[in-house]
């Protein structure tokens, strides 16, 4: 069943599913689905939209994903208000006192587990690993748990290992590190001048041989490795990935959509097949960007077929 599935995740318009949703899961068959704010209003909604998206695939574990960070990046909050909870939050409170924030963040992880749980949800697009900096641009901002690398490495360690104890699987975020570009790569490509020796010691340091199911890719230029394509379409930067920050699971591209990738969405979608992504992320749930994203989507490779069947055993 799951070898007939194409490697693309999409976002759907609304509470429940569209009948033109429904025929497209029915034809194109993506490996996920992901949930935004506008697809969930109830734990009994969401609990129905997830189970309808299952029948359809006949599959109880199918991949559905949320992004659910806490603090300005929070897809529950008409269920539980995490608004609070930032990465910068925890990380304030991990360099004062590591005790304690063991007891809030572990209570954090169980509770908003439980949520994603009840609603049907697998996988959460977290850790965000980025480095915090006072003079980059503010799309990360807060979302990061620190300045310091080995403070974001061990809180994402804790991260990872305490959502699969609650058999929700992880997405670190945005592998190699966003943490210095200048402008928003929604709207814009940042370009990254640092030298690799920097990097690698500061923004590529917290990724480094996570234990996480998935890697979300930066739609960022490094340009000590790849002058002239993003890290979601660079094979230099996907291989560097793989054979120094030793990543070794699903690497998934961030939005296809995002300004940051400046072809076309076709062409956004085939070049990050090209460089080395397994699979591609489409957000805004307009049909007629899905279907270009589908038709331009291989059918899952024997890599994917086996990683997902790795994921699938952490679930209840």
């Amino acid at each position: 069943m799951m070898k007939n599935r194409r490697s693309f995740i999409i976002g759907l318009k609304s509470t429940s599913l569209l009948p033109i949703e429904k025929k497209f899961l029915l034809q194109y068959k993506p490996w996920g689905v992901i949930l935004f704010s506008r697809n969930i209003k109830s734990l009994i909604q969401a609990k129905k939209l997830t189970d309808q998206i299952r029948v359809i695939f006949k599959d109880k574990k199918y991949p559905i994903l949320i992004d659910e960070e806490g603090g300005r990046v929070s897809r529950l909050k008409k269920i539980q208000d995490n608004s609070v909870f930032s990465g910068s939050f925890f990380g304030k409170i991990y360099a004062k006192d590591k005790k304690k924030f063991i007891s809030q963040y572990k209570f954090f992880i169980n509770q908003t587990s439980l949520i994603l749980n009840k609603i049907g949800v697998n996988i959460n697009t977290v850790p965000v690993l980025d480095l915090k900096r006072i003079n980059s641009n503010n799309i990360i901002s807060d979302r990061s748990f620190s300045n310091n690398p080995k403070i974001i490495s061990d809180i994402g360690n804790y991260c990872i290992k305490n959502f699969k104890k609650n058999q929700i699987g992880t997405v670190i975020k945005h592998i190699p590190g966003h943490g210095l570009a200048k402008v928003d790569s929604h709207i814009s490509t940042p370009i990254v001048k640092k030298p690799l020796n920097y990097l690698k010691k500061n923004d590529f340091f917290p990724f480094k041989k996570k234990k996480s199911f998935f890697a979300m890719t930066a739609h960022i230029i490094y340009d000590d490795i790849d002058k002239k394509h993003t890290a979601t379409h660079s094979k230099k930067v996907i291989k560097f990935i793989r054979n120094y920050i030793k990543f070794k699971n699903i690497i998934i591209s961030d939005d296809v959509s995002m300004k940051s990738l400046k072809f076309s969405l076709e062409e956004n979608t085939i070049k990050s097949f090209k460089a080395g992504c397994d699979l591609v992320l489409h957000c805004n749930g307009k049909y007629e960007e899905m279907l270009k994203v589908a038709v331009n989507s291989p059918i899952i490779n024997n890599f994917i077929i086996k990683k997902t069947s790795e994921f699938y055993k952490i679930l209840s």
